[in-house]
């Protein structure tokens, strides 16, 4: 559920909580996405219900849906009906639909690499220059420049 807080001030009170988490669950949504304001956080976290927002308040809004099934803008992005959604405590952005299908094998070959680098990077044999020729040799998003003193 991704909702635009299009008040004066938005997050002066927060739309969703814990009875709205548990309302939003029943109609099968895993997560709420506003620049608005959230509350009841440990309950809503206990329930398993996601929430990315623009702030935290201790009381609630008197909401009036303006508009439904539209784009709207939260933080500077631009979402709209049907879109994937991915977020997590750092962030929220769009997946094009396109790469869905590939995003678990990504991840998976990503996760390897990491856990190859951080194993390496624990290990007795770590060097820098053994670190800048692991680096150098990683697909993707490798280190192009030396490691100096990190």
């Amino acid at each position: 559920m991704v909702v635009e807080d299009a008040d004066e001030t938005p997050g002066a009170g927060a739309l969703v909580g814990e009875i709205h988490a548990v309302i939003a669950m029943a109609l099968k949504c895993v997560g709420y996405v506003t620049n608005g304001s959230v509350r009841d956080l440990p309950s809503t976290e206990a329930l398993g219900f996601q929430m990315f927002a623009g702030g935290v308040s201790v009381t609630h809004m008197y909401a009036h849906i303006s508009q439904h099934g539209v784009s709207v803008k939260i933080g500077g992005l631009e979402i709209s009906p049907g879109d994937l959604i991915h977020g997590d405590r750092h962030g929220v952005h769009v997946i094009p639909l396109s790469i869905a299908p590939d995003i678990p094998a990504t991840v998976s070959a990503i996760l390897d690499e990491e856990r190859e680098l951080k194993k390496f990077c624990q290990s007795p044999g770590f060097t820098v220059q053994r670190l800048e020729e692991k680096l150098r040799n990683l697909p993707g998003d490798g280190f192009e420049t030396p490691v100096d003193g990190c």
